[in-house]
């Protein structure tokens, strides 16, 4: 006696099929769920509550320079309140907090007696990001 596998159906089958059917009436559900709601929300959640500083480091010959020490400091504070390292692009990028502020971003390198360090006066007014270049000389 021969029996065709098409004509058995099992409870393998059966699970299956009610898993199908299961899935296509939750799944569009899902879908409609995590879409956002409205525009003001998507809006609310683009604020951010920082603003970044984003730098470059700049050689003598307009190649960029990697490992140099960067010191970020309020421009009402004497002593730096951030210490980054450029990467190895020359870049850094540091988050400061929103608000009406100028920053003083400043190469940590050695110069010649009486020379100022390279520096640049960043002003944050709100959650933005400002892109700076440091040049540094021979």
């Amino acid at each position: 006696m021969s029996t065709d596998p098409a004509r058995i159906v099992g409870s393998d089958q059966v699970f299956g099929r009610a898993a199908v059917l299961l899935l296509s009436l939750v799944l569009p559900a899902a879908v409609v769920r995590a879409t956002p709601q409205s525009s003001t929300s998507s809006q609310k959640a683009a604020k951010s509550d920082y603003a970044l500083i984003y730098g470059t480091v700049w050689g003598p010959d307009d190649h960029t320079v990697a490992g140099v020490p960067i010191s970020i400091r309020k421009a009402s504070d004497k002593k730096p309140k951030w210490q980054l390292v450029s990467d190895r692009r020359g870049e850094f990028a540091q988050r400061v907090p929103v608000g009406n502020q100028d920053y003083i971003v400043q190469a940590d390198i050695k110069v010649p007696k009486g020379e100022p360090k390279p520096e640049v006066t960043v002003h944050i007014d709100d959650d933005e990001r400002k892109d700076i270049g440091i040049h540094l000389s021979k």
